[in-house]
């Protein structure tokens, strides 16, 4: 009888270790995941940004928008 909660809190701790491992295990593939999306979006900024000037120049051709210096 003396050995039963011995062996209760280390099962618990058992439990608890496999958990810790889980999250552990689920950091790392979010890591992961993180750095190819991260990856993924600085190969978009810069076509978004040329995007952005060839309808700027667009819409200068077609006197859509207004013409201000400097922009």
């Amino acid at each position: 009888m003396a050995d039963e909660p011995e062996s209760l809190v280390l099962e618990f701790l058992r439990r608890m270790d496999r958990k810790v491992d889980q999250v552990a295990e689920d950091m790392r593939d979010i890591k992961i995941r993180m750095t190819a999306i991260e990856t993924g979006l600085a190969g978009v900024q810069p076509r978004i940004d040329r995007v952005e000037e060839r309808l700027d120049r667009i819409e200068r051709r077609l006197e859509l928008a207004d013409v201000h210096p400097g922009q």
